[in-house]
């Protein structure tokens, strides 16, 4: 994730702590620390009551085989504690399709990890939004990827938009912390100035711009990526926003996921307007690391598999259900594993003499190989210029 409200406009932010380090608290629970641990994603049901266009899980409204009970749940959780893992996020699938989400979720807090929920937020009736307030759930991020036409295109189902918000609401009524996600395509980039007029009209303190990632349903959507071009102006847009945002006294916490060039881009634009900023930004965005897929950041599978992340549901490194997760994590005979621990060493092309490597770390690997058929090829979207990955590091320093 790239904190552009943190690192343009130098908010303090809550996940500060996680993307970027504190002495205050131990290293084991900073994600960004010489000893990661991981922020694993729980994908704790592929059942959804949705069916969207751009799905990694290519989840719908069925029940999937194989699914953990509850007491491998628990197992699996009490590992996650005792390994360290700072948040558990809880993801689908649509996770409150899961009857015993808020035991899990209670659980995870009870063990000292920071619970969250990935959701599409058509469930969250005001009953529902108490509840996940009463089990101490830390955020709610709900998907919301246009406008209300727009979305429920992706959604594949009329009335999405009006169920989410009415989510939105019941959680900011109930007192819960809850923010938006948005993936980022040719279809909906024209609705990425109405979501932030979205965040400032219904008060809502994050969003999460995610850039398309060629996985699951969302492959078939990849000729609907933004060109190099169309990236860059959304990114400026998002970064014009979220500043005049905060000069008018409601500063948002606003990222961006799943394309690190993302930071190099916006440590470039703060040079080039000779902001003060630029220093600290890349110093903040080289103790982030860059893509931290198989290192800081992880997945379970609703059926126990371990992912790299999310996105990597074609490997498995092993199920929780045959072997612990910090096992399976720190067993670096598996040589794709090992290889991911160090992604720098290893990718190819233009990304292996990029100057901003330190900050990106090859970016996306996944989406290097479905793109080339080389999981260590360059990402192509990566929309920075070989001038601007080359040019001279004196002005870095």
């Amino acid at each position: 994730m790239i904190g552009l409200s943190k690192l343009y406009c130098g908010s303090v932010e809550p996940a500060d702590v996680l993307r970027y380090g504190s002495g205050r608290l131990p290293s084991h629970l900073l994600q960004f620390s010489a000893d990661k641990k991981p922020v694993v994603v729980w994908n704790c049901t592929r059942r959804c009551n949705l069916r969207c266009v751009h799905c990694y899980s290519r989840s719908a409204n069925r029940q999937y085989p194989g699914e953990m009970t509850t007491q491998q749940a628990f197992a699996l959780l009490d590992d996650l504690a005792a390994f360290g893992t700072p948040v558990v996020l809880f993801s689908g699938g649509e996770p409150l399709l899961r009857e015993d989400l808020l035991e899990l979720a209670g659980r995870a807090i009870q063990l000292g990890m920071r619970a969250v929920l990935s959701t599409n937020g058509t469930l969250i009736d005001r009953k529902t939004a108490d509840r996940l307030r009463q089990v101490g759930l830390g955020y709610v991020g709900v998907s919301l990827d246009g406008m209300r036409e727009v979305n429920d295109s992706f959604r594949g189902a009329g009335g999405a938009f009006d169920l989410a918000l009415a989510g939105i609401r019941n959680c900011r009524q109930a007192g819960i912390k809850v923010g938006l996600r948005f993936t980022i395509c040719n279809r909906n980039a024209a609705d990425v100035g109405d979501i932030m007029s979205l965040l400032r009209d219904e008060d809502i303190p994050r969003v999460c711009f995610y850039h398309l990632v060629y996985t699951g349903r969302a492959a078939t959507l990849m000729a609907e990526d933004l060109d190099h071009q169309a990236t860059r102006r959304v990114v400026d847009l998002i970064i014009d926003r979220t500043a005049e945002l905060h000069a008018m006294g409601l500063p948002k916490e606003v990222l961006t996921v799943d394309n690190h060039a993302d930071g190099a881009y916006l440590y470039l634009r703060l040079l080039q307007e000779n902001s003060p900023r630029a220093a600290d930004a890349l110093q903040l965005l080289r103790m982030n690391g860059g893509n931290s897929s198989g290192l800081g950041i992880g997945c379970v599978s609703w059926d126990g598999s371990v992912h790299a992340d999310q996105f990597w549901r074609h490997v498995s490194f092993g199920n929780v259900t045959e072997k612990k997760f910090s096992e399976i994590w720190t067993d670096l005979s598996n040589p794709l594993m090992a290889k991911l621990k160090d992604k720098a060493s290893h990718v190819k092309g233009r990304c292996a003499t990029c100057r901003f490597l330190d900050v990106c770390a090859g970016n996306c690997r996944v989406r290097a190989e479905a793109v080339t058929g080389d999981l260590w090829a360059p990402d192509p979207a990566c929309y920075l210029t070989d001038q601007e990955i080359a040019a001279e590091l004196s002005q870095d320093t």
